[in-house]
């Protein structure tokens, strides 16, 4: 139990420094949307997966939450990316708070097969507009 706690442990100490280090200047238009495209999808695309990647604690708090949303922490997506199995063929759109942890969670997304892009700026700019 000790060794699956330090492991558990380890990771999320790998994850946030790594996001913590990561910039928001994503230029690659194949991996990202804009709020506005989020917004113009959402009501266009029935079929529209929202994966919110943000802690359970942020995700009712301040920022609130697009209704209908998944939540998997980015810290846990790759131990729990088998419970999105049935929306591989779906396109998902992935957002945190700002658009950084929602980045790392894209690209797990993406090795595995999913149609998943980038929410830019996340629900900061999502409620700005």
């Amino acid at each position: 139990m000790q060794k699956i706690k330090s492991l558990v442990l380890f990771l999320f100490i790998i994850t946030t420094a790594t996001v913590s280090c990561q910039s928001n200047d994503n230029t690659d238009d194949n991996s990202n949307i804009t709020v506005e495209q989020l917004k113009t999808e959402m009501t266009t695309d029935t079929n529209l997966v929202i994966l919110d990647v943000r802690t359970p604690q942020e995700l009712f708090g301040g920022l609130g939450q697009i209704k209908g949303v998944i939540n998997i922490p980015v810290q846990v997506l790759s131990q729990r990316i088998n419970e999105l199995d049935k929306y591989k063929d779906k396109n998902i759109a992935v957002i945190c708070r700002s658009g950084n942890r929602s980045v790392m969670a894209t690209k797990i997304m993406q090795a595995k097969g999913f149609k998943a892009k980038n929410v830019l700026g996340g629900m900061q700019a999502y409620n700005k507009q």
